[in-house]
């Protein structure tokens, strides 16, 4: 098993990109913002170093094992990061906001299930049981992602809870990421790994070169400082003291009654 010129560019091109975006993270002191993302930037790392001594110390099986078990933890990183980018959403105090906790628990009953019913429908073709797995796996991983991130979205925008800069950055590239991998996964289990093999990679291409511009996107968005927030114009913050004001008032009317 021999890898083209293009599979080693991108090879390494993705290692170098995963070690310039820790850096901009311990630099630009996100890190710290972003322990878990910052875990999956070092899983990716590690991942590459591993599997490219596998593959040229070991046989083409204990790459394929390690390929495997690798993705699998790259799948549960890729969801704990959209826990800890949602949390970053929807807990701003450290507190769930209200009435949103029910709600987004149910956008992620919901998402799974979607994802589920969408891998079961796939009949992906692989001469091996755990090839048919891995296709499985990673079209629900991808499908799940997918949903989530923009299920997300659109219920912090209804709920009135706007991504913070960074946070929208992470969740974008992901999400526009695993929007890809959708598009790939469902050619790949029409295709199927031995029906047209020249499709199958074609598509695994495509793929990569997404990763390498989300990578990028990171780079250049996590270096840079996010926005100061705007000020309130004068008429919101006359409403916000009005209100301060109406609410001291009623809690010396409520103590008042209390002592009575």
């Amino acid at each position: 098993m021999k890898l083209s010129g293009f599979d080693l560019f991108v090879w390494a091109a993705s290692f170098f990109g995963h070690i310039v975006l820790l850096l901009v993270l311990w630099i630009r002191r996100r890190a710290k913002s972003f322990p878990v993302f910052t875990t999956y930037i070092v899983e990716n790392i590690v991942t590459t170093i591993v599997l490219y001594s596998v593959f040229y110390h070991f046989s083409g099986r204990a790459y394929f094992y390690s390929y495997l078990s690798l993705a699998i933890l790259d799948e549960t990183l890729q969801l704990l990061v959209f826990c800890e980018l949602a949390l970053q959403v929807f807990r701003p105090t450290g507190v769930w906001a209200r009435d949103v906790r029910r709600t987004f628990l149910g956008l992620v009953f919901a998402s799974t299930l979607v994802a589920l019913l969408l891998t079961w429908l796939a009949r992906p073709v692989a001469p091996l049981l755990v090839q048919t797995f891995l296709l499985r796996s990673n079209f629900f991983s991808a499908a799940l992602m997918s949903e989530l991130f923009v299920g997300t979205m659109v219920l912090s925008v209804t709920v009135g809870l706007p991504w913070k800069t960074h946070v929208a950055r992470i969740a974008q590239g992901l999400g526009a990421f695993s929007i890809v991998c959708v598009a790939k996964d469902i050619i790949s289990n029409y295709v199927g790994i031995t029906r047209d093999a020249h499709i199958y990679k074609e598509m695994a291409h495509i793929q990569v070169l997404a990763y390498l511009a989300c990578e990028t996107y990171w780079i250049v968005m996590l270096w840079q400082e996010a926005p100061s927030p705007r000020e309130l114009p004068d008429a919101m913050r006359m409403k916000i003291y009005t209100l301060h004001q109406q609410l001291e008032y009623d809690l010396t009317r409520v103590r008042s009654w209390r002592r009575n």
